[in-house]
């Protein structure tokens, strides 16, 4: 039941909006039973009704489907609340501010986890005039390579992708603190604080 919907969380959403399960059954095509059956655990909504439910609860289908409800008063978000997509099959690489529902090449990607920068994956940073350089010492080869870096503070983000077979390094002008994201298409996606 924790991956799908719950009759708890359609009877939650459905009185905070201030509707009765008529009016729910009314929007959605329903009779006011299977409203009932779902708050119920008697029945489950058919999979077709989910984004038309998310939307009459006014939440996203991953809010309606998780249970938890964001509400964001800070509508410019935090950045270094970012989370990284990578697909496996062409490489996209996605970024978003937050939970998102991401999918590339027919697959659901699930966030990345970043784990502490490791001795094979250490960024090197060297002041360079009025900029930092920063380096990965890491194989650069077509089967093992580091695939981007990005440098995430509160309120910007800089971002460079890599290619196979050049040179994991580039320039950053530092503002602030905040991490430095690489992700290694062999090791995943590490970190470490500047």
């Amino acid at each position: 039941m924790d991956t799908y919907i719950t009759g708890s969380t359609i009877k939650r959403l459905r009185e905070k909006k201030g509707l009765t399960q008529a009016q729910m059954a009314d929007i959605l095509g329903v009779s006011n039973k299977a409203v009932s059956k779902w708050e119920t655990a008697k029945g489950l909504p058919d999979i077709t009704l989910i984004e038309p439910l998310a939307k009459a609860l006014s939440v996203s289908v991953m809010e309606l489907i998780s249970g938890d409800t964001a509400t964001n008063k800070n509508i410019s978000s935090n950045i270094l609340l970012s989370k990284f997509y990578v697909c496996p099959i062409c490489g996209n690489i996605i970024r978003t501010t937050g939970d998102a529902l991401i999918s590339c090449c027919g697959i659901t990607l699930p966030p990345l986890e970043a784990e502490e920068t490791d001795e094979s994956h250490r960024i090197a940073i060297e002041k360079v005039e009025d900029e930092d350089f920063i380096t990965v010492n890491h194989d650069m080869t077509k089967e093992h390579y580091i695939s981007f870096i990005a440098y995430l503070t509160c309120d910007r983000v800089q971002f460079v992708k890599f290619y196979p077979e050049g040179n994991a390094e580039t320039r950053f002008q530092f503002r602030g603190r905040g991490y430095l994201y690489i992700y290694c298409n062999k090791h995943g996606l590490m970190k470490q604080k500047v």
